[in-house]
């Protein structure tokens, strides 16, 4: 018989997979510290691989969380999301575990599946291959089921977008201080911008950017920074000196260091006068981002949203697609896609371009649209929204313009 369990009691321990909801038993494992799809499903972080897995029990269904022996307490008091917490001692197999943790937790999985007389089980596409080795040995089949762990993610639940709500507010936050600190630099004589006596480069402001989120418990990626004609490239990162009257795109896609949920939120900032060109872009990018939240709502395709964010751009001159290589530096379009899905990752499904698929409640997507020139620079203006069966709620509430002095 399995050894001691921990009784989970929460009444909302559920999959959200579609074999879940069949009679098939569930196996997710892996390492939840950097599998996200595991992690979103316990809904506890630990850098030691673990095992869940769900059976059927009757009308109901009963899941155990099985981890590293001197984790257990931390997954009790964490309220890791299973009903029953063991350790790969629990279920020994006859021959004994090996002394490599990964196996170890691979062989007490197979082992509580023979014990509970299952002979298939379903995993997601992360299950590392050790788990079907050992589940397979014990002469149980593992099936894959591609969806799951991918749509399951998608349909953010209400504490999900508290998370997403807070890490955007911080970002939002983190965007006002790099674009006033950008907005209120002085100019030298050669419109190089200096604060405290030092250019202001791409660089100092990404530190200055990072450091600020650090000290609010959020680590940050490397953050765009790109002033002039290199924000002409969408995902350049940006380097050296930044100049007045140019436009510097700002994009920052923090982590909530105890959440692990993200931020994403673009603006744009033009120290001094805006010249007209950029007024303009500016103008027609936050148009086409309205068209695109407008649109958004549950059912409606990511290529529809992209459909009507491209047709502003068309209808006001702009280009869609990247240049051609004899296109004239003063080539003006906007070259990727509207958006793309956030959660535990900057960049989950679904994307809101050509081929998007159609969205669901619940689905956390950044609106990007942007448009960019090698002769100026780019304009890219980005909002997080959370789709509502008719419609989005958009975490943002930041201003879009490109004076922030």
């Amino acid at each position: 018989m399995p050894g001691p369990w921990y009784q989970y009691t929460s009444e909302h321990i559920m999959s959200d997979s579609k074999a879940s909801q069949s009679d098939a038993a569930v196996i997710m494992a892996g390492i939840p510290a950097i599998n996200n799809s595991f992690y979103r499903q316990i809904r506890f972080s630990v850098g030691d691989p673990a095992v869940w897995i769900e059976l059927p029990q009757g009308d109901r269904r009963e899941s155990i969380l099985i981890l590293r022996d001197i984790e257990m307490q931390r997954a009790k008091k964490g309220n890791a999301r299973a009903h029953r917490i063991g350790c790969p001692a629990d279920f020994k197999p006859e021959g004994g575990l090996s002394g490599d943790r990964e196996t170890a937790t691979a062989q007490a999985a197979a082992e509580f599946l023979r014990r509970a007389g299952v002979k298939c089980v379903v995993g997601d596409r992360s299950l590392p291959l050790i788990f079907a080795h050992e589940i397979n040995k014990a002469g149980i089949t593992v099936e894959c089921d591609l969806d799951m762990g991918v749509l399951d993610r998608r349909s953010k639940d209400a504490e999900e977008i508290e998370h997403l709500r807070a890490a955007q507010s911080m970002t939002e936050d983190a965007m006002r201080m790099a674009c006033e600190m950008i907005a209120k630099a002085d100019a030298r004589a050669d419109g190089v911008l200096m604060v405290d006596g030092e250019p202001l480069t791409s660089e100092r402001v990404r530190a200055a950017v990072d450091i600020w989120l650090l000290q609010r418990g959020y680590s940050n990626p490397e953050c765009i920074i790109a002033g002039g004609p290199i924000g002409a490239d969408c995902h350049s990162h940006g380097t050296g000196e930044l100049r007045t009257g140019q436009p510097v795109i700002v994009d920052i896609f923090p982590r909530n260091r105890e959440t692990l949920y993200n931020g994403d939120c673009t603006r744009t900032v033009v120290h001094g006068e805006v010249p007209e060109q950029l007024l303009k872009m500016q103008t027609v990018v936050a148009r086409a981002k309205a068209a695109a939240q407008a649109t958004i709502k549950a059912g409606v395709t990511g290529e529809e949203i992209h459909k009507a964010t491209i047709d502003v751009m068309k209808r006001h001159g702009y280009e869609i697609g990247l240049p051609k290589d004899d296109a004239p530096d003063t080539y003006c379009a906007m070259t990727h896609g509207t958006g793309h899905g956030i959660g535990l990752d900057v960049h989950e499904p679904p994307l809101l371009d050509f081929g998007g698929p159609a969205l669901v409640v619940g689905d956390a997507v950044t609106i990007e649209p942007g448009l960019y020139s090698k002769a100026i620079g780019g304009v890219r203006l980005e909002d997080i929204v959370v789709v509502t069966e008719d419609g989005c709620e958009n975490l943002n509430r930041g201003q879009e313009e490109l004076s922030w002095g």
